[in-house]
């Protein structure tokens, strides 16, 4: 059990891949660099299947962009509501990210997910979204209503609730993560051949895309609330 925490403390800790030499020095971390990659896939990605757009006898690539298209923005529609179609290509990215970050481990790359930095980032993005959406839809003396309802007691455990929303994002997303690393080490140790290979296909390509799911349709929920 030694050797499962050297190597659990070693996956938790994020190593600098290069520093910046200005301002003292600016540590880049591989999650960072990680992000990089993830985000100039799917804008390589992006710019494959947006290349030469027609509205007549479209070709198989823009057909297959369509239904991608069309399939992520519906499943994200559906869970926010028509109220909400404004923050769907928000959502859309957000499940994009998350969605090929926890899969990243298959391709030998550490997960950004597995970086309780980055998860906090995101829950942070989402839930000042939220908050922001609350402030324009409903205006600010309606959003400060809300922390009144039903009764002006509830005032403490409204606010409460908007602090412990982000925890529970972050920690959600980082502690599944996590989860699945432990549970595939304990599997090496146990039975090295062959299961830990098939469990490895259910953690970083099912249970990753699960959590990025689940992610945008707490923030989607969150975002229905508060435009009420």
């Amino acid at each position: 059990m030694g050797g499962l925490s050297a190597r659990l403390m070693e996956e938790l800790n994020c190593e600098t891949v290069f520093t910046i030499p200005i301002l003292g020095g600016i540590d880049v971390y591989e999650s960072v660099v990680v992000t990089w990659i993830i985000s100039a896939v799917l804008i390589l990605i992006s710019i494959f299947f947006t290349r030469n757009l027609k509205v007549h006898n479209i070709s198989k690539r823009q057909a297959i962009a369509e239904l991608i298209v069309t399939k992520l923005m519906g499943m994200v529609e559906n869970m926010i509501g028509e109220e909400g179609k404004a923050f769907v290509p928000y959502l859309s990215t957000i499940l994009l990210y998350i969605g090929f970050a926890n899969i990243f481990g298959l391709f030998g790359f550490k997960p950004p997910t597995k970086d309780l930095n980055v998860t906090i980032a995101l829950a942070l993005m989402s839930i000042i979204l939220v908050e922001a959406a609350g402030l324009y839809y409903l205006g600010i003396k309606r959003w400060l209503h809300k922390f009144i309802e039903p009764v002006a007691i509830m005032a403490p455990f409204n606010i409460l609730d908007i602090v412990t929303r982000p925890m529970s994002l972050c920690m959600r997303l980082f502690g599944n993560v996590l989860g699945a690393f432990v549970i595939m080490e304990l599997l090496k140790i146990a039975v090295p051949v062959i299961v830990p290979a098939v469990f490895s296909c259910y953690f970083d390509l099912f249970d990753g895309l699960l959590q990025a799911y689940v992610f945008v349709f707490l923030t989607s929920l969150y975002i229905s609330e508060a435009i009420e």
